[in-house]
């Protein structure tokens, strides 16, 4: 997408609110009266990343990766704009509690690998 062919500031907010259960995040809200290029920007950014034709992913899919990424890192804000997503997408109970299993078991994956040198330091005083 480029910059002549960039959607208004509206135009992003309103596809925005309609894909999100009608939620605009805060922040998106506060960028589109300081810096609405920055919000164009964004919305450009995410139709790189989730294109909204001939994507090799449903955007069911997408939600779903986002939510769980989103889960891990501790975004806040991105974590209610996908639950808001899901919710309008219709996304069922079992899939986005699966998410969440998926993405609290790759955080203690990450916690477990992070311990190496300290399970390495106690099996070697064992020895």
């Amino acid at each position: 997408m480029t910059t002549e062919n960039a959607p208004s500031v509206d135009q992003v907010l309103g596809t925005m609110a309609a894909s999100l259960n009608g939620h605009i995040p805060p922040a998106i809200q506060r960028a589109a009266t300081v810096m609405p290029a920055l919000v164009v920007r964004h919305a450009q950014d995410s139709a790189f990343a989730m294109p909204p034709q001939g994507g090799a992913l449903t955007n069911e899919v997408r939600t779903l990766i986002y939510l769980g990424i989103a889960l891990a890192t501790g975004s806040r804000a991105c974590i209610d704009a996908m639950t808001d997503k899901a919710l309008t997408l219709g996304i069922s109970r079992e899939k986005l509690l699966e998410t969440f299993a998926i993405a609290r078991f790759a955080e203690a994956t990450r916690v477990l690998g992070n311990a190496e040198s300290l399970l390495a330091a106690l099996d070697d005083e064992r020895s």
